[in-house]
């Protein structure tokens, strides 16, 4: 029997407030509900995560004592009943008396009163409690990137964090070996789908509004695929030429690895390595939907296996992993999940990567160095503190004028109707 939405939420937040994903946790979960609710639980999951910072504080404010750890699931619950009351169009009434049924839906009647007395307080407290709050918490961000959004972007600080808080775009990358975008655009019209050229790529269209890709026209058959416009910059900073060989070191779930080869028939040979092996599979499934061909390898980075010989690869792409503080609009989580203390790890752990890899390119090659962050210790620092210890390591100026210029490259910046947050450096092999 299908369960209740809310409660399943409820289930939702709790985890990713435990230190779990919305990936890990969200398609697990949404197989309890009935079809007609998905939708609903992925608006509230997602939408209570993207304004999980400021909720909490409401909550905190209006809870007498804190819940117990075991608890978290009513906690989840009261968060996601909040924001019912403040971004959806449920009537008031409706979203406390459905908090309260999802409340007996967790088996948990005595919290019905709890949520009843709580949304109702925050009905009649509204103003004064929306006013009391702190800058970051009425901005919905950590008050540490909040702050360090100001201190590193402070001209640009508050678009950074309007944009984190919308819904991001659509945007499909065309396949140019199959289909224009031109002709791709047209057909998405015939569909009834409205879309526009990207400004960066010119193969980016970005749909007016969100649909299932399986509703895209010739999805199946390879003619586009999901990737944001920032994204499909990397292709064409590699410059793979034919008879390259190239390496995508951090290749799941493909989508740079795919548009290298659409981009380039001619390479010798593309190579996409991944850390994990069952996120390969996406790899292949992307790589068989598209027609293209690439050899899949398993490995860490930081310690290649022996399989990748050294001074073999023209081209190597790292799209390493980082905070996701330039893609917070798709992965809200973030909000929640990161904390400062994150960054110094992810920065040494992506300068292993580096270090790993380098001796894999040969002399005269190049490595294009990528993050989906805005923060410069996983940027500028990281490829600072390598092009200071590896003297064959020179910075590469892109010859592009999309994004900000920083000490070793260029950043790109969330918009709201744009691009993600993107950083690319350019390192050539002496």
């Amino acid at each position: 029997m299908p369960r209740d939405a809310r409660a399943v939420a409820a289930r939702v937040i709790a985890d990713v407030l435990g230190g779990r994903s919305l990936s890990q946790v969200l398609p697990r979960l949404s197989a309890e509900v009935a079809p007609r609710d998905k939708a609903l639980l992925q608006h509230l999951c997602y939408g209570t995560a993207r304004q999980g910072p400021k909720l909490i504080a409401l909550l905190d404010a209006l809870l007498d004592k804190p819940l117990r750890q075991r608890d978290r699931d009513i906690q989840g619950l009261l968060l996601c009943g909040l924001y019912q009351l403040d971004y959806m169009r449920t009537p008031d009434h409706a979203a406390v008396d459905a908090t309260v049924n999802a409340a007996r839906a967790l088996k948990k009647s005595w919290a019905g009163g709890v949520a009843n007395a709580v949304l109702r307080r925050y009905l009649r407290d509204r103003d004064q409690l929306q006013a009391a709050l702190a800058p970051a918490a009425a901005h919905a961000h950590p008050e540490w990137l909040y702050r360090l959004l100001h201190e590193q972007w402070p001209d640009h600080a508050a678009d950074i964090i309007a944009a984190n808080n919308e819904q991001p775009p659509m945007t499909r990358r065309v396949n140019s070996r199959v289909v224009s975008a031109t002709d791709y655009l047209a057909r998405l019209g015939a569909a009834g789908m409205e879309a526009r050229p990207g400004t960066l790529s010119p193969v980016a269209l970005t749909l007016g509004e969100p649909v299932d890709v399986a509703e895209l026209p010739g999805f199946d058959q390879g003619m586009a695929s999901v990737q944001d416009e920032a994204a499909q910059l990397a292709a064409a900073l590699l410059e793979a030429g034919p008879g390259d060989r190239v390496l995508d070191a951090c290749a799941a779930p493909g989508g740079k690895t795919c548009h290298v080869l659409e981009c380039e028939q001619g390479l010798q040979e593309m190579v996409a390595m991944d850390i994990d092996a069952e996120r390969l599979q996406k790899v292949d499934d992307n790589l068989q939907r598209l027609g293209l061909d690439a050899r899949l390898s398993a490995g860490d980075g930081a310690s290649p296996p022996p399989e990748l010989e050294p001074g073999t690869f023209d081209r190597i792409l790292v799209d390493a992993p980082c905070s996701a503080t330039g893609v917070i609009r798709r992965n809200p989580d973030v909000k929640l999940l990161r904390r400062s203390d994150d960054l110094p790890g992810l920065a040494s752990q992506q300068l292993g990567i580096l270090r790993g890899l380098w001796p894999l390119l040969r002399p005269g090659g190049r490595l294009l160095y990528a993050t989906c962050s805005v923060l410069a210790q996983e940027n500028d620092q990281v490829i600072l503190a390598f092009t200071g210890s590896e003297t064959s390591a020179t910075v590469a100026t892109p010859a592009t004028e999309w994004g900000e210029p920083t000490a070793t490259g260029r950043q790109l910046l969330p918009s709201p109707d744009g691009p993600d947050g993107l950083f690319y450096a350019l390192l050539d092999k002496g």
